[in-house]
């Protein structure tokens, strides 16, 4: 088997892609981003939280204090209702 014409197959895939011409316009595109009044509150807000503390100690250390001296004394009729109306709202 003789394959003649191989060089013309390889030319035609040999052939140079066209070359897109390049522009040398110097095109100046910028970001710009403006942030609105809610969100500069929603930012200043956000700071005030990460700023103080998660537990209120003017609540916890009157029971705290309590607990450590041994005075402190939990209804078992009132748990049992606040846990029975919790059980209630998540059904």
């Amino acid at each position: 088997m003789r394959i003649e014409a191989y060089t013309q197959v390889q030319q035609l895939y040999n052939t140079k892609k066209p070359v897109k011409a390049q522009t040398n316009k110097k095109l100046s595109f910028f970001d710009q981003l403006q942030i609105s009044s809610i969100g500069k509150d929603i930012q200043t807000a956000k700071a005030a939280v990460a700023g103080s503390s998660d537990i209120r100690e003017d609540v916890t250390a009157p029971i705290k204090a309590s607990i450590q001296a041994g005075t402190y004394d939990v209804s078992t009729e009132s748990f049992a209702d606040k846990l029975l109306s919790k059980y209630e709202e998540m059904r």
